[in-house]
């Protein structure tokens, strides 16, 4: 497919999906969130591709919010189903079974903050900025905010940044766990290849299922949560990956889990 909002870039194993709009600071409208749902639909279902990284053109912006001339058409009934329409589109990045993360260059607010929030992990620019506005425009995060953001950094710090509105620059955004690396604007690509690196040494499988459990596992009790553990972990033991990987620790070498490196 011709993306129009969107500029997809594969490097090797690594698909690089680009939000296209600087002259709009990245923001995403809603055929942006429509290009979003099919790049990552095609990344998923694509076996060369092990990693996506998702960033914004430029260097002001990686997403500044939704589009605000689109936002103030809208009524209730319309707005319900613009934000699901925002909310499934980041829940498929959020379940990808393949590593997400964001590179936060610049402005990363509102509906911006919220797609960074449905990687599984996140690297800042020194200059990036991340918020929740919304409250402002006398409207709640639409595409998740509400619920990832106290996830992430816990419920008291969630809430003063929701209902004040205000922003939080690179340094405590990586304070509160906001995000995992702050790296020089310059030097943004090579931190999240260098963050990604490790990961895609190991098990693809054990990869995806990690992912599922953290997932699922936020939403259920402890219990529940060491259940279905258990259950990944019995599924991972079935397959010639475990074989793999003890194998090659028990012969002190380098597990070959998708081949020659």
């Amino acid at each position: 497919m011709a993306f129009e909002n969107l500029m997809v870039e594969r490097r090797e194993h690594l698909l690089w999906i680009t939000v296209n709009r600087p002259k709009k600071l990245n923001a995403l409208n809603v055929a942006t969130i429509g290009e979003l749902e099919v790049a990552v639909t095609e990344a998923a279902a694509d076996s060369e591709v092990w990693a996506v990284v998702l960033t914004g053109a430029g260097d002001r912006a990686f997403v500044a919010g939704a589009d605000i001339q689109e936002l103030n058409s809208l009524g209730a009934v319309q707005a319900k189903a613009f934000a699901e329409r925002g909310q499934a589109v980041f829940s498929l990045i959020e379940g990808m079974a393949k590593p997400t993360v964001a590179a936060v260059n610049g402005f990363a607010l509102g509906g911006g903050c919220e797609l960074a929030m449905a990687c599984h992990l996140r690297v800042a620019s020194s200059n990036a900025v991340f918020g929740q506005p919304e409250v402002k425009l006398g409207l709640i995060p639409g595409y998740g905010g509400t619920q990832r953001l106290p996830r992430l950094v816990g419920r008291g710090r969630a809430l003063e940044i929701l209902l004040s509105g205000r922003n939080v620059d690179a340094a405590e955004a990586l304070q509160i766990g906001l995000v995992n690396r702050v790296a020089e604007a310059a030097e943004l690509e090579e931190v999240v290849q260098d963050l990604l690196k490790p990961i895609l040494f190991n098990g693809p499988l054990a990869v995806a299922h990690c992912i599922e459990a953290v997932n699922r596992g936020l939403g259920l009790t402890l219990d529940q949560g060491l259940a279905v553990e258990a259950s990944l972990f019995g599924v991972g033991a079935a397959d010639p990956e475990m074989e793999e990987g003890t194998l090659a620790f028990l012969e002190k070498r380098r597990a070959a889990f998708r081949g020659a490196r």
